[in-house]
Protein backbone atom coordinates (compact mmCIF):
# COMPACT_ATOMS: atom_id res chain seq x y z
CA UNK A 1 0.00 0.00 0.00
CA UNK A 2 3.06 2.35 0.73
CA UNK A 3 4.59 1.82 -2.37
CA UNK A 4 2.99 5.30 -4.07
CA UNK A 5 2.82 7.29 -1.50
CA UNK A 6 6.17 6.66 -0.56
CA UNK A 7 9.30 5.71 -1.93
CA UNK A 8 10.04 8.10 0.90
CA UNK A 9 8.72 6.24 3.71
CA UNK A 10 9.94 3.22 2.84
CA UNK A 11 13.33 4.71 2.77
CA UNK A 12 13.27 6.65 5.64
CA UNK A 13 12.43 3.75 7.75
CA UNK A 14 15.68 2.56 7.27
CA UNK A 15 17.69 4.62 9.41
CA UNK A 16 21.21 5.24 7.18
CA UNK A 17 19.41 7.05 4.18
CA UNK A 18 21.53 9.54 2.95
CA UNK A 19 20.29 12.81 2.55
CA UNK A 20 21.11 14.82 -0.57
CA UNK A 21 21.43 19.30 -0.46
CA UNK A 22 18.23 19.23 -2.71
CA UNK A 23 15.91 17.29 -0.18
CA UNK A 24 15.71 19.94 2.18
CA UNK A 25 12.22 21.05 2.33
CA UNK A 26 10.58 23.34 4.73
CA UNK A 27 6.97 21.90 5.06
CA UNK A 28 4.13 23.85 7.35
CA UNK A 29 1.01 22.15 8.47
CA UNK A 30 -1.99 24.52 9.55
CA UNK A 31 -4.60 22.39 11.67
CA UNK A 32 -1.98 20.55 12.77
CA UNK A 33 -3.44 18.68 15.78
CA UNK A 34 -6.70 17.93 13.92
CA UNK A 35 -8.14 14.01 13.09
CA UNK A 36 -6.14 14.54 9.56
CA UNK A 37 -3.51 16.81 10.53
CA UNK A 38 -1.78 14.53 13.55
CA UNK A 39 -1.19 11.28 11.09
CA UNK A 40 -0.66 13.73 8.26
CA UNK A 41 2.75 14.75 10.29
CA UNK A 42 3.28 11.60 10.78
CA UNK A 43 3.49 10.69 7.12
CA UNK A 44 5.39 13.81 6.65
CA UNK A 45 8.32 13.57 9.58
CA UNK A 46 8.68 9.91 8.09
CA UNK A 47 10.18 11.80 4.55
CA UNK A 48 13.54 12.04 3.92
CA UNK A 49 11.87 15.02 1.79
CA UNK A 50 11.02 17.64 4.45
CA UNK A 51 13.90 18.52 6.54
CA UNK A 52 11.50 21.32 8.81
CA UNK A 53 8.62 20.31 10.06
CA UNK A 54 6.00 23.41 11.25
CA UNK A 55 3.44 22.27 12.95
CA UNK A 56 0.64 25.28 13.87
CA UNK A 57 -3.28 25.21 15.22
CA UNK A 58 -4.89 26.27 18.26
CA UNK A 59 -4.70 24.24 20.87
CA UNK A 60 -2.06 21.09 21.50
CA UNK A 61 0.64 21.62 19.03
CA UNK A 62 3.16 21.66 21.33
CA UNK A 63 2.49 18.24 22.47
CA UNK A 64 1.95 16.81 18.91
CA UNK A 65 5.27 18.24 18.29
CA UNK A 66 6.86 16.78 21.08
CA UNK A 67 6.09 13.74 20.50
CA UNK A 68 6.86 13.60 16.72
CA UNK A 69 10.06 15.14 17.38
CA UNK A 70 11.20 11.62 19.06
CA UNK A 71 10.86 9.81 16.10
CA UNK A 72 14.26 8.57 14.80
CA UNK A 73 13.90 10.86 11.22
CA UNK A 74 16.05 13.90 10.30
CA UNK A 75 13.06 16.53 9.98
CA UNK A 76 13.10 18.83 13.09
CA UNK A 77 9.75 19.46 14.54
CA UNK A 78 8.59 22.96 15.50
CA UNK A 79 5.20 23.46 16.91
CA UNK A 80 3.10 27.10 16.96
CA UNK A 81 0.31 27.89 19.12
CA UNK A 82 -2.54 30.63 18.06
CA UNK A 83 -2.80 33.36 15.85
CA UNK A 84 0.85 35.50 17.58
CA UNK A 85 2.73 32.34 16.16
CA UNK A 86 1.40 31.65 13.07
CA UNK A 87 3.55 34.32 11.27
CA UNK A 88 6.53 32.16 12.28
CA UNK A 89 5.61 28.79 11.62
CA UNK A 90 5.08 30.14 7.57
CA UNK A 91 8.52 31.69 7.58
CA UNK A 92 10.80 30.35 4.72
CA UNK A 93 7.77 27.72 3.65
CA UNK A 94 8.38 26.27 0.79
CA UNK A 95 5.20 23.83 1.21
CA UNK A 96 1.82 24.99 3.34
CA UNK A 97 -1.05 21.79 4.17
CA UNK A 98 -4.08 22.89 5.19
CA UNK A 99 -6.32 20.22 6.78
CA UNK A 100 -7.87 22.80 9.22
CA UNK A 101 -11.08 23.26 9.73
CA UNK A 102 -14.18 21.24 11.36
CA UNK A 103 -14.95 17.69 10.23
CA UNK A 104 -18.58 16.34 8.45
CA UNK A 105 -20.88 14.94 10.79
CA UNK A 106 -23.76 12.24 10.11
CA UNK A 107 -26.36 14.50 8.37
CA UNK A 108 -24.12 16.95 6.96
CA UNK A 109 -23.20 18.07 3.35
CA UNK A 110 -20.00 19.70 3.11
CA UNK A 111 -22.20 22.72 2.12
CA UNK A 112 -22.58 22.80 5.81
CA UNK A 113 -19.25 23.50 6.75
CA UNK A 114 -19.16 25.80 4.78
CA UNK A 115 -19.27 29.62 7.10
CA UNK A 116 -16.97 27.79 9.75
CA UNK A 117 -14.60 26.45 7.32
CA UNK A 118 -15.01 29.30 5.00
CA UNK A 119 -13.53 31.78 7.70
CA UNK A 120 -10.32 29.15 8.68
CA UNK A 121 -9.24 28.83 5.76
CA UNK A 122 -9.50 32.98 4.47
CA UNK A 123 -7.56 33.52 7.68
CA UNK A 124 -4.80 31.00 7.18
CA UNK A 125 -4.39 31.86 3.50
CA UNK A 126 -4.17 35.79 4.38
CA UNK A 127 -1.20 34.93 6.54
CA UNK A 128 0.12 32.84 4.00
CA UNK A 129 -0.08 35.36 1.28
CA UNK A 130 2.17 37.75 3.74
CA UNK A 131 4.42 35.82 4.77
CA UNK A 132 5.19 32.66 2.46
CA UNK A 133 3.79 34.34 -0.92
CA UNK A 134 5.94 31.84 -2.79
CA UNK A 135 5.04 28.66 -1.51
CA UNK A 136 3.23 26.06 -2.68
CA UNK A 137 -0.18 26.23 -0.79
CA UNK A 138 -1.92 22.74 -0.41
CA UNK A 139 -5.86 23.29 0.42
CA UNK A 140 -7.36 19.74 2.42
CA UNK A 141 -10.07 21.89 4.15
CA UNK A 142 -13.78 21.26 3.03
CA UNK A 143 -15.18 22.22 1.04
CA UNK A 144 -12.28 22.20 -1.60
CA UNK A 145 -14.93 23.26 -4.28
CA UNK A 146 -15.38 26.60 -2.95
CA UNK A 147 -12.32 26.76 -0.53
CA UNK A 148 -10.01 27.16 -3.53
CA UNK A 149 -11.51 29.74 -4.78
CA UNK A 150 -11.26 31.84 -1.46
CA UNK A 151 -7.67 31.08 -1.44
CA UNK A 152 -6.95 32.23 -4.73
CA UNK A 153 -9.62 35.79 -4.08
CA UNK A 154 -7.52 36.18 -0.82
CA UNK A 155 -4.17 35.58 -2.42
CA UNK A 156 -4.95 38.20 -4.96
CA UNK A 157 -6.22 41.01 -2.49
CA UNK A 158 -2.50 40.79 -1.40
CA UNK A 159 -1.18 41.63 -5.24
CA UNK A 160 0.52 37.83 -4.94
CA UNK A 161 -1.54 35.28 -6.88
CA UNK A 162 -0.08 32.67 -8.84
CA UNK A 163 -2.24 29.57 -9.81
CA UNK A 164 0.30 27.40 -10.72
CA UNK A 165 0.94 27.19 -7.43
CA UNK A 166 -2.65 26.75 -5.38
CA UNK A 167 -3.83 23.06 -5.15
CA UNK A 168 -7.17 21.74 -4.20
CA UNK A 169 -6.38 18.33 -2.49
CA UNK A 170 -8.53 15.67 -4.77
CA UNK A 171 -5.89 12.81 -4.36
CA UNK A 172 -8.24 10.95 -1.89
CA UNK A 173 -10.87 10.59 -5.03
CA UNK A 174 -8.28 8.87 -6.74
CA UNK A 175 -7.34 6.63 -3.82
CA UNK A 176 -10.48 5.51 -3.54
CA UNK A 177 -10.93 4.82 -7.27
CA UNK A 178 -8.23 2.77 -7.16
CA UNK A 179 -8.86 0.44 -4.50
CA UNK A 180 -12.41 0.01 -5.54
CA UNK A 181 -11.53 -1.06 -9.02
CA UNK A 182 -8.91 -3.40 -7.65
CA UNK A 183 -11.35 -4.87 -4.91
CA UNK A 184 -13.37 -5.22 -7.87
CA UNK A 185 -11.24 -6.69 -10.51
CA UNK A 186 -8.90 -8.75 -8.18
CA UNK A 187 -5.89 -6.52 -8.50
CA UNK A 188 -2.69 -4.96 -6.53
CA UNK A 189 -4.58 -1.70 -5.99
CA UNK A 190 -0.91 0.03 -5.66
CA UNK A 191 -0.92 -0.90 -9.55
CA UNK A 192 -4.33 0.18 -10.48
CA UNK A 193 -4.47 4.38 -11.84
CA UNK A 194 -8.00 6.06 -12.47
CA UNK A 195 -7.69 9.90 -13.26
CA UNK A 196 -10.76 11.15 -11.09
CA UNK A 197 -11.89 14.44 -12.17
CA UNK A 198 -14.44 17.56 -11.70
CA UNK A 199 -14.43 18.49 -7.97
CA UNK A 200 -14.49 16.99 -4.74
CA UNK A 201 -17.57 16.41 -3.19
CA UNK A 202 -20.45 14.04 -4.31
CA UNK A 203 -21.73 14.28 -8.18
CA UNK A 204 -18.62 16.52 -9.25
CA UNK A 205 -16.54 13.62 -8.09
CA UNK A 206 -16.09 12.26 -11.64
CA UNK A 207 -13.87 9.29 -12.39
CA UNK A 208 -12.71 8.43 -15.41
CA UNK A 209 -13.00 4.43 -15.18
CA UNK A 210 -13.02 4.47 -18.94
CA UNK A 211 -8.74 5.58 -18.51
CA UNK A 212 -7.69 3.40 -15.94
CA UNK A 213 -4.36 1.88 -15.98
CA UNK A 214 -4.48 -1.15 -16.21
CA UNK A 215 -7.30 -1.25 -18.54
CA UNK A 216 -10.62 -2.27 -16.61
CA UNK A 217 -14.44 -2.88 -18.05
CA UNK A 218 -17.40 -3.09 -16.27
CA UNK A 219 -21.25 -3.54 -17.67
CA UNK A 220 -23.49 -0.35 -16.93
CA UNK A 221 -25.22 -0.83 -13.77
CA UNK A 222 -21.99 -1.81 -12.00
CA UNK A 223 -20.49 1.59 -13.92
CA UNK A 224 -23.04 3.58 -12.18
CA UNK A 225 -22.72 1.62 -8.78
CA UNK A 226 -18.92 2.24 -8.36
CA UNK A 227 -19.16 5.49 -9.87
CA UNK A 228 -21.66 6.53 -7.14
CA UNK A 229 -19.71 4.80 -4.26
CA UNK A 230 -16.38 6.68 -5.49
CA UNK A 231 -18.41 10.04 -4.93
CA UNK A 232 -20.38 9.05 -1.89
CA UNK A 233 -17.23 7.41 -0.04
CA UNK A 234 -16.84 10.82 2.46
CA UNK A 235 -20.36 9.55 3.78
CA UNK A 236 -19.53 6.26 3.78
CA UNK A 237 -16.69 6.95 6.70
CA UNK A 238 -19.06 9.23 8.46
CA UNK A 239 -21.94 6.70 9.10
CA UNK A 240 -19.60 3.90 10.09
CA UNK A 241 -17.66 6.57 12.44
CA UNK A 242 -21.31 7.20 13.51
CA UNK A 243 -20.69 11.15 14.80
CA UNK A 244 -17.00 10.21 15.86
CA UNK A 245 -15.59 11.87 12.63
CA UNK A 246 -14.80 12.00 9.12
CA UNK A 247 -12.48 9.99 6.53
CA UNK A 248 -8.92 11.20 8.63
CA UNK A 249 -6.88 8.16 7.92
CA UNK A 250 -7.30 7.98 4.48
CA UNK A 251 -7.13 11.69 4.09
CA UNK A 252 -3.56 11.94 5.93
CA UNK A 253 -2.59 8.99 3.56
CA UNK A 254 -3.57 11.02 0.35
CA UNK A 255 -2.59 14.42 1.52
CA UNK A 256 0.54 13.24 2.55
CA UNK A 257 0.91 11.72 -1.45
CA UNK A 258 0.28 14.76 -2.96
CA UNK A 259 3.03 16.77 -1.42
CA UNK A 260 5.45 13.83 -1.81
CA UNK A 261 4.45 14.45 -5.33
CA UNK A 262 4.98 17.91 -5.28
CA UNK A 263 8.14 17.91 -3.55
CA UNK A 264 9.76 14.99 -6.05
CA UNK A 265 9.36 17.75 -8.59
CA UNK A 266 10.07 20.59 -7.17
CA UNK A 267 13.23 18.70 -6.66
CA UNK A 268 13.50 18.08 -10.27
CA UNK A 269 11.90 14.94 -10.90
CA UNK A 270 10.24 14.58 -14.21
CA UNK A 271 6.72 12.90 -15.14
CA UNK A 272 5.29 13.17 -11.70
CA UNK A 273 1.17 13.24 -12.39
CA UNK A 274 -1.40 13.93 -10.04
CA UNK A 275 -5.21 15.48 -10.14
CA UNK A 276 -5.53 18.85 -8.07
CA UNK A 277 -8.92 21.12 -7.90
CA UNK A 278 -6.97 24.08 -9.83
CA UNK A 279 -8.04 27.55 -11.75
CA UNK A 280 -8.70 26.13 -15.09
CA UNK A 281 -9.75 26.43 -18.76
CA UNK A 282 -10.27 22.71 -19.87
CA UNK A 283 -13.86 23.10 -19.36
CA UNK A 284 -16.60 26.29 -18.68
CA UNK A 285 -16.33 25.74 -15.07
CA UNK A 286 -13.02 28.46 -13.61
CA UNK A 287 -11.81 25.37 -11.59
CA UNK A 288 -12.02 22.20 -12.28
CA UNK A 289 -9.45 18.89 -11.45
CA UNK A 290 -7.50 17.15 -13.95
CA UNK A 291 -4.16 15.52 -14.15
CA UNK A 292 -1.58 17.69 -14.22
CA UNK A 293 2.02 17.39 -15.20
CA UNK A 294 4.25 18.99 -11.88
CA UNK A 295 7.89 20.78 -12.17
CA UNK A 296 9.64 22.47 -10.00
CA UNK A 297 7.60 25.93 -10.03
CA UNK A 298 4.30 24.19 -9.25
CA UNK A 299 1.66 23.04 -12.48
CA UNK A 300 4.13 22.59 -15.68
CA UNK A 301 1.23 21.55 -17.48
CA UNK A 302 -2.60 20.60 -17.04
CA UNK A 303 -2.82 17.26 -19.27
CA UNK A 304 -6.48 18.24 -19.63
CA UNK A 305 -9.25 15.77 -19.39
CA UNK A 306 -8.33 13.05 -22.35
CA UNK A 307 -11.04 10.88 -24.24
CA UNK A 308 -14.17 10.42 -22.10
CA UNK A 309 -16.68 8.14 -22.60
CA UNK A 310 -20.05 9.11 -23.31
CA UNK A 311 -21.21 8.49 -20.07
CA UNK A 312 -18.64 10.57 -18.87
CA UNK A 313 -19.14 13.38 -20.49
CA UNK A 314 -22.68 13.33 -19.06
CA UNK A 315 -20.99 13.70 -15.79
CA UNK A 316 -18.89 16.02 -16.89
CA UNK A 317 -21.97 18.19 -17.98
CA UNK A 318 -24.33 17.05 -14.42
CA UNK A 319 -21.53 18.50 -12.40
CA UNK A 320 -20.77 21.92 -14.16
CA UNK A 321 -24.03 23.72 -12.67
CA UNK A 322 -22.98 22.53 -8.81
CA UNK A 323 -19.37 23.03 -9.80
CA UNK A 324 -19.89 27.06 -10.81
CA UNK A 325 -22.39 27.78 -7.59
CA UNK A 326 -19.68 26.56 -5.04
CA UNK A 327 -16.84 28.41 -7.03
CA UNK A 328 -19.20 31.50 -6.84
CA UNK A 329 -20.06 31.06 -3.18
CA UNK A 330 -16.40 30.94 -2.57
CA UNK A 331 -15.65 33.85 -4.43
CA UNK A 332 -18.24 35.87 -2.58
CA UNK A 333 -17.05 35.24 0.38
CA UNK A 334 -14.00 36.70 0.16
CA UNK A 335 -15.50 39.96 -1.44
CA UNK A 336 -17.86 40.36 1.70
CA UNK A 337 -15.32 40.14 4.03
CA UNK A 338 -14.13 43.43 5.49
Amino acid sequence: MLSRLSRPVSAVLRRGFGSSAQNNARVAVLGASGGIGQPLSLLLKNSPLVSNLALYDIAHTPGVAADLSHIETRAKVTGYLGPEQLPESLKNCEVVVIPAGVPRKPGMTRDDLFNTNATIVATLTEACAKHCPEAMICIIANPVNSTIPITSEVFKKHGVYNPNRIFGVTTLDIVRANTFIAELKGLDPARVNVPVVGGHAGKTIIPLISQCTPKVEFPQDQLETLTGRIQEAGTEVVKAKAGAGSATLSMAYAGARFVFSLLDAMNGKEGVIECSFIRSEETESPYFSTPLLLGKNGIEKNLGLGKLSAYEEKLVSEAMAELKASIKKGEDFVKSRK
